[in-house]
């Protein structure tokens, strides 16, 4: 099925070339004509054709009919888009270009909404900084930005942002209703209704609330039946005022819940002998754990895990407020104020296991929330202040403005993690140890960032044809962060005794056990952490630049090459002894494009194509720590500087349209390569004995295939307009193999290639009412295919991989109103 598929979206690619003169523009329009779509890319809406920058366009029509509903959707229909699903797809980062979040670091790739950057959350996995399930309704449309964003966007967009831009109040009073159901119980209600209270005063108010269950049925009878669900809420009100006649408020307050069960690792590899510490106990019980599994003749798609009550609940609220003053023809000041909240609570099995030793069940690393508090506890307030200007002869465009973003906890971030216990109410310290080399780490961390920025960017026409745009902008990031984590070393036998409580540094780390259960030489009380107080703090500034120069022969050609500068925030996480802190990376990108449309003939389309070359230096990577087996550690993994990488390679966005017949082409290819690593020297003090990289010298970038190509048709039936417009279509993504981790040394590293087909079918205006009824089915094939892999072969002994959805069909109904 693969090779066919293959072959056939190969023989679709050329077609469409032959009929287009090339490759087409994956970007539609947005209601007006092809060629013709409205962008923010460079803080300004213009013309996506004009825009010297490699983008794809979704508007909500194209998201709806996709059932993007969370990032990993979104990135599977963008060639250049994949997301790190480590810890699940409500907590998936986004990567460009090779460009990828690890756990504890800053995004590489801006997420923005309503021209404010998301909020941020620092816990101990991969949290925050993304949209949140819920946030893809009702939105103007979706751009993904390609390449280092640096200059007008700010740090942490080394590989490029992504813009959600919602509906704005309009004048009209209209809205509509809709309900959708579908396989694993699946269902999912829109309403939206958009009025206009007085002539200078709109408003607009939507919810969104989607249930699914999930696709990995739990073997082990502990704990729920399915992982992998569906469960969210998000409501959002947004109010525009005019003020005066050139003067316009524009206000947004959103909230989203995501409450599932989590996500589930299957595991596949195991060591059976030959493993070192933990390894050398957990792979032989994992591979007992796969032999179970074998002779229950499980799927890919069945787990076995011991967690009685999993769960990811991520909350977040954020107001946003955009002042505009058209001061006159040629000056606009506009002002963007923000404050969000983020929190975070989580209990999942980080390596998905069902283990048991000397008769009793226990977990390898179990996540838990803390008595009180969350695991991650954020608050972010922007500020920003922006000049937009032009000459009266319109030769020179220009901007310029002022950032600031103060993100401070709203309490502790902390949560307690078994490992290698057996519990059953961690709070209490009610868990048996049998193993005798469990523990339970108790974090407890505040993190607190100041970021300003200053920048500037003008476009200069040189001739009417050929412009110079130049830009820079000089940020000062600041970041501290402040724990008190503790290791609460438990007492083999009875249930609630433990040995004594330690502290989680560098100079407490290897406390003698003391004497009785409860207490230690340096006696600790569990919820008196003071006397492991640690503080750390982080600085960094750094110019980002952009030069480039766009020529443009005729209105329907444009012609750039440019050279930029993105750079990437270190970063605390402290967790780590000895290994809390990481300094920022940088990249110089040149890259050169051609953007093309026509409308004369019976063939009208978009060109749009784009070579890039990245040098990619003082890279953030993941290291695995092996510990020392007298520091009572389990091992762990940290953030080092240690990378050097050049990556390259050319994308390609193309649309063409041919009477009812509609073909939209994307194509990606991606050369990456890990040039060198250099790995810090650890202290002879260091609880830790070995640094082991996670990535491989002269091998690929995690989530980096070289080749992507999406293909999406559809075709509107010739039926008389009494009946409405019915149109059919389908979407193919091929998507070659890629690393997962980076580190040959894991055997599961290596993710294959897939071939994914979607289907829909959509009915507009019902026999002339104001009804849509849709169809559609992703996956058709119903492929099993993973999307992530547990790095964990080295330190554990062990691995599994997280798996994509399967087959998902189901049918949807809108009501439209008013206007």
């Amino acid at each position: 099925m693969k090779t066919n598929l293959g072959r056939a979206a190969l023989y679709l690619t050329t077609a469409a070339a032959a009929l287009c003169g090339g490759a087409p523009a994956f970007a539609q329009d947005t209601g007006g004509t092809l060629g013709e779509v409205v962008v923010t890319a460079r803080r300004v809406q213009e013309r996506l054709q004009d825009v010297p920058i490699s983008i794809t366009v979704f508007n909500q029509e194209q998201l709806t009919q996709r059932n993007i509903v969370s990032p990993t959707d979104l990135a599977a229909y963008t060639p250049s888009l994949t997301t790190n699903q480590r810890f699940g797809s409500e907590k998936s980062s986004f990567v460009i270009r090779g460009f990828t979040q690890e756990a504890g670091t800053s995004p590489s790739v801006g997420v923005y909404f309503a021209d404010v950057v998301v909020p941020r959350a620092q816990g101990g996995t991969t949290s925050g900084n993304t949209a949140m399930p819920g946030a893809f309704f009702d939105l103007q449309n979706v751009q993904v930005l390609k390449g280092p964003q640096g200059t007008l966007f700010g740090r942490n967009t080394t590989g490029g942002a992504v813009i959600l831009v919602p509906q704005k109040p309009t004048d009209r009073f209209e809205g509509y209703v809709e309900g959708s159901a579908g396989n694993y119980d699946m269902w999912r209600t829109q309403a939206v209704v958009n009025v206009p209270l007085a002539e200078t005063l709109r408003v607009r108010l939507g919810v969104d609330r989607m249930q699914r269950e999930g696709y990995m049925k739990n073997q082990s009878g502990i704990g729920p039946k399915d992982y992998n669900d569906t469960n969210y809420w998000a409501a959002r009100f947004s109010i525009v005022a005019d003020l005066a006649e050139n003067l316009e408020n524009y206000t947004i307050f959103s909230y989203n819940n995501s409450f599932s069960h989590g996500y589930a690792p299957r595991l596949l590899a195991c060591r059976q002998t030959g493993g070192v510490g933990a390894a050398a106990l957990l792979g032989p019980l994992a591979c007992g754990q796969i032999a179970r599994q074998a002779a229950r003749g499980d799927g890919m798609r069945d787990v076995e895990i011991n967690n009685p009550k999993p769960l990811i609940d991520l909350r977040q609220v954020q107001g946003i407020n955009t002042t505009t003053w058209n001061v006159s023809d040629t000056l606009t000041i506009k002002n963007i104020v923000s404050y969000a909240e983020f929190q975070e609570r989580s209990s999942f099995s980080l390596n998905g296991e069902n283990f048991v030793f000397a008769g009793r069940p226990f977990n390898y690393i179990l996540l838990n929330p803390a008595p009180t508090g969350a695991q991650a506890a954020q608050s972010t307030f922007t500020e920003e202040l922006q000049f937009q200007g032009r000459t009266p002869d319109d030769k020179l465009v220009w901007q310029a403005g002022a950032y600031l973003e103060i993100s401070n906890p709203t309490g502790w971030s902390q949560g307690n993690t078994a490992i290698l216990l057996s519990c059953t109410d961690i709070r209490a310290v009610q868990c048996l140890n049998p193993t005798g080399g469990g523990q339970i780490s108790a974090s407890k961390t505040e993190t607190y960032f100041n970021n300003k920025g200053f920048y500037a960017q003008g476009s200069y026409k040189l001739t009417d044809q050929l412009s110079l745009t130049a830009g820079i902008r000089y940020t000062i990031d600041k970041t501290r962060g402040v724990s008190e984590n503790t290791r609460i070393r438990v007492r083999p036998g009875a249930v609630g005794g433990f040995q004594d409580i330690v502290c989680n540094d560098t100079l407490r780390f290897n406390v003698p056990d003391g004497p009785d259960a409860g207490s230690s030489p340096d006696p600790l009380v569990v919820g008196d952490t003071s006397a492991c107080h640690f503080q750390i703090k982080t600085k960094s500034k750094k110019p980002t630049w952009l030069l480039g120069l766009d020529y443009k022969p005729t209105d329907d050609v444009l012609l750039y090459a440019k050279w930029s500068r993105g750079y990437r925030q270190g970063g605390i996480n402290m967790t780590n002894v000895g290994l809390e802190a990481w300094g920022p990376e940088k990249v110089n990108t040149y890259e050169g494009g051609a953007k093309t449309s026509w409308a004369a003939g019976p063939v009208r389309g978009v060109f749009n194509v784009s070579g890039f070359y990245n040098d990619f230096t003082d890279q953030q990577i993941t290291a695995n720590l092996i510990a020392k087996p007298e520091s009572g550690l389990a091992g762990g993994a940290a953030i080092v500087n240690a990378g050097k990488s050049r990556i390259w390679g050319a994308e390609v966005d193309a649309s063409f349209r041919y009477e009812r017949f509609t073909l939209d082409l994307g194509y990606a290819y991606l050369n990456t390569t890990l040039k060198a690593i250099s790995l810090p020297t650890l202290p002879a003090d260091s609880p830790f004995s070995q640094i082991i990289a996670t990535a491989q010298v002269g091998g690929d970038l995690s989530f980096s295939p070289k080749n992507r190509v999406t293909a999406s048709a559809s075709y509107r039936l010739p039926l008389a307009e009494d009946l409405g417009d019915i149109s059919v279509g389908a979407t193919f993504v091929h998507t070659d193999k890629q690393n997962a981790t980076g580190a040959a040394a894991s055997p599961l590293y290596r993710l294959p290639a897939t071939d994914l087909l979607n289907l829909n079918l959509d009915w507009k205006n019902v026999t002339g009412r104001p009804i849509d009824v849709s169809l559609f089915a992703t996956n058709v094939t119903n492929e099993i295919y993973p999307v992530g892999v547990l790095s964990s072969f080295n330190s554990a002994g062990f691995e599994g991989v997280l798996i994509g959805p399967p087959r998902m069909y189901g049918v949807r109904l809108r009501y439209r109103f008013g206007a």
